[in-house]
């Protein structure tokens, strides 16, 4: 375990969604499925409107005091969660107000042993289940999405490959863009030269040390000409 990673054998994710045909790809490719497949992941979609009692499954109504569009109610949401969370369950809503994920969260959640995501639709939630049933929102940029779906993919996906044996060599999540606050330094493999451009001559030097220094240098480079914002 590094990093104050969680060592337990598996995590648990349930997500509670309209729309759970939309992770079917994503969450059966790739590393999510071999994570699944070899038990270090216990991942369940859960359809929202299964807590909804009336004969149409109704789980928006209109906001109090007017305006557009439709929020989610209540009473299904409580009694959807009230029904999946365990006592070491984290709840979070994906929505647009939420504090944004990054790498640094990613690493924060892949230590819980329970997570429930709770995804947004319509105009949003009603404001009771932000008070009273998330422990976290989350958001993934600063753009609205149809729904709180893909967010709920890409928080998944970023925190699998964080999970103690999902990579198989454990050092591979710490070396990636995001690890250590910077982008990732530039990498190149075989042919050592391809169409003139050849590949820098520290690569090839077999001196780790060097190497090393030119890593660092290059992620700083790199990060301080695509993504400033990194290093204030």
């Amino acid at each position: 375990m590094q990093d104050g990673l969680r060592s337990v054998a598996s995590m648990k994710i349930d997500v509670l969604t309209l729309f759970p045909a939309m992770f079917v790809g994503p969450l059966d490719e790739s590393i999510i499925k071999r994570a699944r497949q070899a038990g270090l992941l216990d991942l369940q979609l859960h359809q929202l409107r299964d807590w909804a009692h009336d004969r149409h499954k109704t789980v928006d109504d209109r906001p109090f005091g007017g305006g557009p569009g439709m929020l989610l109610k209540p009473e299904p949401i409580f009694e959807a969660v009230e029904s999946l969370v365990r006592e070491n369950t984290r709840v979070i809503l994906l929505s647009p107000s939420g504090r944004k994920f990054d790498q640094s969260i990613a690493r924060e959640l892949a230590k819980q042993e329970h997570l429930l995501f709770v995804t947004g639709h319509y105009e949003g939630f009603d404001e009771r289940i932000r008070e009273s049933l998330a422990d976290d929102e989350l958001s993934i940029g600063d753009y609205v999405l149809t729904n709180g779906a893909l967010p709920a993919m890409v928080v998944i996906d970023a925190v699998t490959r964080l999970l103690p044996g999902v990579l198989g060599d454990d050092d591979s999540s710490h070396d990636e863009s995001f690890s250590h606050g910077l982008l990732e330094y530039p990498q190149y493999t075989r042919p050592a030269e391809f169409r003139g451009m050849k590949v820098p001559d520290v690569l090839l030097s077999g001196n780790h040390a060097e190497i090393e220094k030119w890593r660092r240098e290059k992620a700083q480079l790199q990060t301080e000409r695509q993504r400033p914002d990194l290093l204030k």
